[in-house]
């Protein structure tokens, strides 16, 4: 491992509760493919599947937040034990109902209580802060290793879920991924000594949402559409593979999707760049707009491997880039809530990309689906645009969760992050 990623590990507790977060981070890139395998080994409904697993990730999108929101206020461990068992509980459940057969909705029910899913990559990225808050350097190089580690979860995740549902049983990959929620989750809140200190809302008096703040709206948003890319590629790729006769390659294939991210992340965090924070965002959300392109042109499996390959070099670096920005905008009692919005801005995306892409899949073929896929791009591209003055603008109100100087936290931390 290079140097700058081997000292962010110097101070204790690291190492362990990143190993326990990357179990617990495995499931974001399993379940909603695992059931959407699932479904379609079962029944062959696309539209079926993908409206099922956008359900799971608009319910995601509208509790997670709220659980994080709980988190800031009374702690990890007392919020994120209880919300994993209940999810957990309501995906055994829905595994039940498929296997048995019985009606669609008991199926949208349970995905819908199971959304009270934990962001554990959050609840990570929180403690990252926590402990490297006053070095900026080390954070950036933290943030840009867990981008790493949500790309290898999205590499091995698809892998292990597809591969589970077709050659075992099709139940196989949301059972294991809910098992690694499980055993992520415990494992890292049994480690107390780095969990972030609870800002009860008596204590600091604001009852108002992470959200309020003008730069996260702006990121929230740009991110639904970035979500939609991920629904619509996911979707577009499985279908995309079964007409090719190769199913089971999608998780391979979209394996390299994330590779590709992970590259481009592990070398973004051994830079140091100058320049504002803001336009480098704007710039990565533009390059992942564009290399949605050649997606539509891909005619075979090896073409469409690497065309994903190289539309993945946008997305850590653009993530990192994100993770610093969030910070200039909200405040510390609410971070773990503001990074959360992120991921639920996702949720949503991929709710909707996935579920117009299957309609759009059963109506006229797989290649079609990657048409979302290209509009999504330029959706995000057109709010980053749109949005940038936001994001260019000092935060107000309470001090954000990392410090600046002067009238320009936004500016400096982009200098200091870079």
């Amino acid at each position: 491992m290079p140097s700058p990623y081997r000292a962010i590990f110097a101070a204790p507790g690291t190492l362990g509760f990143s190993a326990a977060g990357l179990i617990g981070r495995l499931p974001i890139s399993m379940v909603g493919v695992g059931i959407l395998t699932m479904i379609s080994e079962i029944t062959g409904r696309y539209a079926m599947a993908s409206a099922l697993t956008g359900t799971l990730a608009l319910a995601a999108a509208f509790i997670g937040p709220q659980v994080s929101r709980l988190v800031d206020q009374y702690g990890q461990r007392r919020v994120l034990r209880p919300a994993t068992l209940v999810c957990v509980a309501s995906v055994a459940v829905l595994l039940a109902a498929a296997a048995n057969g019985w009606p669609d909705w008991t199926l949208f029910v349970c995905a819908g209580v199971a959304g009270c899913v934990p962001s554990v990559g959050s609840m990570v990225r929180a403690r990252w802060t926590v402990i490297y808050r006053d070095s900026p350097r080390e954070l950036h190089t933290a943030y840009s290793f867990e981008s790493v580690v949500d790309e290898v979860c999205f590499i091995f995740g698809p892998i292990i879920a597809i591969g589970l549902s077709t050659t075992w049983f099709p139940e196989a990959g949301p059972l294991i991924a809910a098992l690694c929620l499980l055993v992520g989750v415990w494992l890292l809140t049994a480690q107390r000594s780095t969990e972030p200190e609870p800002h009860p809302r008596e204590e600091h008096g604001d009852r108002t949402s992470a959200l309020r703040s003008p730069g996260l709206q702006v990121l929230t948003a740009t991110f639904v559409a970035t979500g939609a890319i991920f629904g619509s590629i996911d979707v577009s790729t499985l279908a995309f593979a079964g007409e090719q006769g190769h199913k089971s390659a999608a998780s391979f294939i979209l394996a390299v999707w994330a590779f590709g991210s992970c590259l481009a992340g592990i070398v973004f965090g051994l830079l140091h760049l100058k320049g504002k924070t803001e336009r480098r965002w704007v710039l990565g959300v533009c390059a992942m707009a564009v290399s949605m392109i050649p997606l539509l042109l891909a005619g075979n499996l090896p073409f469409l491997a690497v065309a994903l390959f190289v539309s993945g070099l946008a997305i850590a670096p653009t993530m990192i880039t994100t993770m610093a920005l969030i910070e200039a905008h909200v405040p510390r009692a609410k971070l773990t809530e503001g990074m959360t919005w992120i991921s639920t801005g996702l949720a949503v995306g991929v709710a909707v990309g996935s579920s117009v892409t299957g309609l759009v899949i059963d109506a006229s073929g797989a290649r079609s689906g990657y048409v979302v896929s290209i509009s999504s791009g330029v959706a995000a591209a057109a709010v980053a645009f749109a949005g940038y003055r936001r994001l260019t603008k000092p935060a107000q109100g309470e001090e954000p969760a990392t410090d600046g100087d002067g009238d320009s936290r936004t500016h400096q931390q982009g200098d200091r992050v870079a």
